[in-house]
């Protein structure tokens, strides 16, 4: 019985140190990975030389980006590489994205567009490029991004160091600052984002590739039958298709691409929403991984799910209790008095400073006013497990209940605040 007892306590334990935890794991993995691998070879104002310079097709799916879609276009048209092609992909849009991409398509030879006759989602819109294309390297953008002009070098680079390079992504910069929630994702997509990426390239695989910015082998692709449709995120089932199978998949930070993000709270919480149901269909549909002794390195990356999914839950357990105390007379042994941590507050201030810090210098080569969105984040780590637990609590139950069949297609996001 007394041991019982314990369990509240090591679960309100487990609420506060699991994050701090997992900070400091991706802060020591991130430098690690910046000191021996990036701090080198990673140099913007040094573009790498590369031995060759086979065909590439840039691919854009559209749906309904009209606003965007020329500026998209013209900005892939000006790649600095010497041997490529443009796909753009009209997912039956239903507004003036079709006419743009006809118009531009008649000004520039190396311009190709598709039109589905239905609706057919991102996934399959890549797909039906990929095969249109005779270029064994596609790099995929989303159709209101701004790739760096330089990308394409940086990230073939990669892939002539090895043959096993089944797909590399890039570093996504955010373009839209214009709010305070603009400006704290700044500090999002460095000090979370691109830190577990180079974390997770240090002591195991990625979970996903950035699908706003990625180059994949097309061999590596027909190896793993393209993407899957029926994923609401194809770039994070893609990602375990490919290391599944044995494909390397790796992180190029000189490789940006300059994009959009909500700055309305409904926008974010539909699109993380999203991000967290493709998560949890991933782990669902790779989940025999565990029985495969070659899949090992994919193991971590299981199991750091597994555990957000419990820290997930129980602090969910915990915010229920303590709304509870306020109505009912509890045991001591379960209440909880507060959420505000006492000790742990100062360590959950001391980690979220050191972060932001050591992510932005990281990647203030490639984004030279990070950091003036630095008071802007400080406190960002926090929403962002607020946010991860919230998203992960209302997507488990949706990835488990979604039928296998049913088709990942497109919706209109919040593109930020114009």
């Amino acid at each position: 019985m007394d041991a019982l007892k314990t369990i509240p306590s090591i679960i309100f334990s487990f609420c506060f140190l699991y994050p701090l935890f997992m900070s400091w794991v991706w802060v020591t993995s991130g430098v690690f990975y910046w000191f021996r691998y990036e701090r080198k070879n990673s140099n913007p104002n040094q573009l790498p030389t590369l031995s060759s310079f086979p065909r590439i097709a840039l691919i854009a799916p559209f749906y309904n980006e009209s606003p965007s879609a020329e500026e998209t276009l013209r900005n892939l048209l000006d790649q600095n590489y010497p041997n490529f092609e443009v796909i753009a992909v009209n997912d039956c849009s239903m507004d003036l994205t079709g006419e743009i991409l006809n118009r531009l398509a008649r000004e520039h030879s190396n311009l190709r567009v598709i039109h589905n006759a239905e609706n057919q989602g991102k996934a399959v819109s890549l797909t039906a490029a990929a095969l249109l294309t005779d270029a064994e390297f596609l790099l995929c953008i989303d159709g209101d991004s701004l790739l760096d002009h330089n990308a394409a070098r940086w990230m073939l680079s990669q892939f002539l160091t090895s043959s096993r390079v089944g797909a590399v992504t890039g570093n996504p910069r955010i373009r839209t600052r214009s709010s305070v929630l603009g400006k704290i994702q700044v500090g999002e997509f460095s000090s979370i984002i691109g830190l577990i990426k180079r974390a997770q390239r240090t002591y195991g695989r990625l979970f996903t590739v950035s699908g706003v910015c990625v180059m994949f082998r097309k061999s590596a692709l027909e190896d793993v039958g393209f993407w899957s449709s029926e994923t609401l995120t194809e770039d994070i089932d893609i990602s375990w298709k490919l290391q599944i199978r044995h494909w390397e998949v790796r992180f190029e930070p000189a490789a940006t691409c300059w994009i959009l993000m909500p700055e309305t709270i409904k926008g974010l919480w539909s699109q993380r929403l999203r991000w967290a149901t493709g998560g949890a269909q991933a782990i669902l549909k790779f989940s025999d991984m565990w029985f495969d002794w070659k899949s090992r390195r994919m193991w971590p990356i299981f199991f750091e799910y597994i555990l957000s999914l419990l820290w997930s839950y129980a602090m969910l357990a915990t915010i229920l209790i303590y709304c509870l105390h306020f109505f009912f007379a509890l045991p001591d042994f379960i209440n909880v008095q507060s959420l505000t941590p006492q000790w742990t507050g100062v360590l959950v201030a001391v980690t979220s400073m050191t972060q932001i810090a050591v992510a932005m210098f990281i990647d203030s080569r490639y984004d030279y006013q990070i950091w003036r969105n630095y008071f802007f984040t400080i406190w960002y780590p926090i929403a962002f497990w607020i946010l991860c637990m919230a998203t992960t609590v209302v997507a488990f139950p949706r990835a488990l209940l979604r039928s296998g069949s049913k088709r990942g297609r497109w919706n209109s996001p919040d593109r930020g605040l114009q």
